[in-house]
């Protein structure tokens, strides 16, 4: 009987370089191993040669930077999506193109099933199995890690060692990091204690406030339709300026985060997370959208924005109302055009001027000095009209609604 084979969803970690060797003795299947480039630094170097001797059959190594940026990242970045306002959500941006590489590869292959190494109680597995159920509901998805009979990753490191399976997590540093070009996420260990400062060996890009420069860097940005594609006047392509943006920004501190967090599955979690360039890219594209938007458009985009944030956390990518969402959002971008300059100092990151042809400062109606072109005398009725409504309620109601209360209070007595 022909073997079936399964794509594994495979970075060369702890949870998927042992998933590989346990399903090719649980199912006595061929694995074919999956893997995107989003821009992980560590993880690619050698990659290949360890799917191999850990049991894969086959091994998928694809480039999917720019995809990753164009189609993910800078949809993300002009919906203003940061989950609980904070957290750019590297990890839930990426898990929705790897599940889609996952899925081809899958089809390709002519795979009967497709694994991931999610846990159960964390949010990528419903990432994972929410993308394929959308993007190939025929393939049945397995996660091992929700089933197998390990119970720590103490358990997992002593299971590698037996079958000599290389991993690079050790039980003296435990840490679980996921990274790719938009930042990188760190937990486990003494992390899982929310009293605990995090140590200094738990960050992998950014360097430490206190021992970054003592002077101030300054970086500019150009936007086009809510996209920067130029770093300090040099035009980039996104990947490209993403990246040299994160050596800038993390050389000088910033991007460090330490979150507790509301996971989909219902817990809550405590994460380190670097995000260099994408904490200054959100903040001078915030920046900007406040110099160009009307206050009508900006205030409720700040509202969808936080219900895209959470739809992309929560694995609701290839869904009908993210299209809805980027159709609004796309709308609002046409005229985030401009350029914005930051000064980087120890950890922050402050606005240090912004500029734009769509810019609807009026510097004649904002100014206090003799220039000044407000026609202040028009104040006096607009604000007449405003308030009337609640002038007409309190004359009508005030008094009533006292000899009510006073009605009230006899009738308890």
């Amino acid at each position: 009987m022909k073997k079936q084979r399964i794509a594994v969803a495979y970075s060369g970690g702890l949870d998927t370089s042992v998933i590989v060797h346990w399903l090719k003795e649980r199912y006595n299947a061929e694995i074919v191993t999956v893997t995107g480039n989003l821009g992980q630094r560590k993880e690619l170097a050698g990659l290949a040669d360890k799917a191999y001797r850990t049991g894969a059959r086959k091994v998928y190594i694809q480039d999917l930077r720019d995809e990753f940026v164009e189609e993910y990242l800078w949809p993300s970045l002009k919906g203003g999506a940061l989950y609980e306002h904070t957290y750019p959500m590297a990890t839930s941006l990426g898990r929705p193109l790897l599940a889609k590489a996952l899925v081809d590869v899958a089809r390709r292959e002519r795979c009967t099933a497709v694994a991931h190494g999610c846990t159960g109680k964390g949010n990528d597995q419903v990432r994972f199995e929410a993308a394929v159920a959308a993007l190939a509901p025929e393939l049945k998805v397995l996660a091992p890690v929700r089933e197998w009979e390990f119970r720590s990753r103490e358990e997992e490191i002593a299971y590698c060692e037996r079958h000599g399976i290389p991993v690079t997590a050790t039980k003296k540093s435990p840490y679980s990091i996921d990274e790719n070009v938009w930042g990188t996420s760190i937990e486990c260990g003494i992390l899982e204690d929310p009293m605990a400062e995090p140590p200094e060996d738990a960050y992998q890009r950014t360097a430490s406030p206190k021992q970054a420069p003592d002077k101030a860097q300054y970086v500019t940005i150009d936007f086009r339709e809510g996209v920067p594609f130029a770093l300090n006047r040099k035009y980039l392509k996104g990947f490209d300026l993403i990246e040299e943006l994160n050596v800038i920004a993390g050389a000088n501190g910033v991007g460090r985060m330490d979150l507790v967090e509301n996971r989909l599955v219902g817990i809550k979690s405590r994460e380190i997370y670097e995000a260099p360039a994408a904490v200054a890219l959100h903040f001078a594209h915030r920046e900007l959208e406040r110099l160009t938007l009307d206050k009508d458009v900006m205030h409720v985009k700040a509202k969808i924005a936080h219900d895209y944030a959470d739809l992309i956390y929560n694995g609701l990518w290839f869904s009908p109302l993210r299209l809805a969402y980027d159709a609004f959002i796309n709308e609002t971008q046409k005229v985030v055009n401009g350029l914005v300059k930051l000064k980087l100092y120890k950890g922050n990151v402050e606005i240090a001027g912004r500029t734009s042809p769509n810019s609807l400062y009026d510097s004649g109606l904002a100014t206090y000095t003799e220039e000044d072109s407000f026609d202040h005398k028009a104040s006096e009725g607009f604000i007449k009209i405003f308030s009337l409504p609640l002038k007409t309620y309190y004359r009508i109601n005030k008094n009533g609604l006292s000899k009510k209360r006073r009605v009230a209070r006899k009738g308890r007595k």
